[in-house]
């Protein structure tokens, strides 16, 4: 490995369409598949960098939008970087900010040069292009950046999606022609809503750029899961055996139990955190509750598996009780804990994988999660996941 090229990914197993990888990154080397917890402001809310890296998590994500807003990319820069401004020394993957131009609605305007937009800190107007967009992420200085893309809203007109995915492609020439640091992977985005020939549109027009690895957007922006995992099976099936996948804003334990099946390697998501913040625990029964009555006088932890912080030390009683305290430690017990809870379900997953097992594994864990009846969904999914890849 060379010092211009810091980057190698190595698929080590396969069953199915489902595989063990590791990606080397400059800040270190990393399994596949993985999840990847949400600092968007350069912090991962309520916890240190110590507590996510204990959970087991190996890439923080952060913001180019909102870094780029506050504190400003300079003095991230200045520090260093991400790893010297927040502290985490792990490997860092950045969104484009592609998802905020989407979720800005009135305020942002779309033209083929970039996006126009109010700030939503004091209104004022700010412009990100493709290259601007490169630059904010080579000065935050994480390992894995994206290309500046258009996410398409659920739903959109078909004429909306095609465009869109045309000057996402437009856009990521630009991104490549702008990139000056050879210590970042830029991953390209296909987009393409959920229309298979649209989706076939945008993989022939991001490919031949041959990046370090490939992301699927477009999805988890508001359509149904019946919709959405036949559009990430028909993608990831496409991609490159040889690079990694990336599923973008995904990470509901569903999502990554079908998501991994069908070959997806990376995910992100607030899910763990958000979803801490509001009294709720997830587990291979589903979530549970910590605001409800019952959870007020019970003596066991959330998870008598989980070895987490919260799990090992504290009861669902006090917990709940920190909730009703208003205390920020149970916000922030809740959240270790879901980050947690999602890194041993990929782990456990990682082990079925490598044992040729992982279509008992889901089967069985689905039957849980689901409480007897797996949704047709999820079982299209795993039935997708042992079929031969297309061509």
């Amino acid at each position: 490995m060379t010092a211009a090229t810091p980057f190698e990914f190595e698929v080590t197993h396969r069953n199915g369409r489902a595989r063990l990888g590791t990606l080397q990154t400059p800040h270190g080397k990393v399994q596949t598949p993985l999840f990847m917890p949400v600092g968007t402001q350069g912090t991962v809310k309520g916890l240190s960098p110590q507590e996510v890296k204990d959970a087991g998590s190996q890439i923080i994500l952060a913001n180019t939008y909102h870094l780029m807003l506050r504190p400003g990319e300079q003095l991230v820069a200045d520090h260093g970087g991400l790893q010297g401004f927040s502290g985490y020394q792990g490997p860092f993957l950045t969104d484009s900010g592609g998802f905020q131009v989407m979720s800005l609605g009135h305020l942002r305007k779309i033209r083929e040069e970039g996006v126009t937009f109010k700030s939503h800190l004091d209104g004022r107007q700010i412009e990100l292009t493709p290259e601007r967009s490169v630059q904010v992420q080579e000065a935050l200085g994480a390992d894995i950046i994206m290309a500046f893309d258009e996410c398409p809203p659920y739903p959109a007109e078909r004429e909306y999606i095609q465009r869109s995915l045309q000057r996402t492609a437009r856009w990521l020439e630009r991104c490549l022609s702008a990139k000056t640091r050879p210590d970042q992977a830029l991953f390209a985005i296909v987009q393409g809503g959920i229309h298979a020939d649209l989706r076939d549109e945008s993989l022939a027009l991001t490919l031949p750029f041959d990046t370090p690895g490939f992301a699927i957007g477009g999805l988890a922006v508001g359509e149904p899961k019946e919709e959405m995992y036949p559009a990430v099976a028909y993608t990831a099936a496409r991609l490159p055996e040889g690079k990694p996948r990336y599923l973008m804003g995904v990470g509901h334990p569903e999502d990554l139990v079908a998501g991994i099946a069908l070959g997806v390697d990376m995910f992100d998501c607030v899910y763990p955190t958000r979803t801490g913040r509001f009294g709720y625990a997830l587990t291979d029964n589903g979530r549970i509750n910590l605001n409800a009555s019952a959870a007020r006088t019970q003596m066991a932890p959330i998870d008598a598996e989980c070895d987490c912080y919260a799990c090992c030390n504290f009861t669902q009683a006090y917990i709940a009780h920190l909730l009703r305290a208003e205390e920020m430690l149970g916000p922030r017990l809740l959240s270790l804990h879901n980050i947690r809870y999602l890194h041993r379900l990929v782990e456990r997953m990682r082990e079925a994988i490598a044992a040729g097992q992982l279509d008992t594994w889901a089967t069985t864990w689905g039957a849980t999660y689901f409480r007897g009846t797996l949704p047709a969904w999820f079982a299209r999914a795993l039935d997708e996941a042992k079929q031969p890849l297309p061509g």
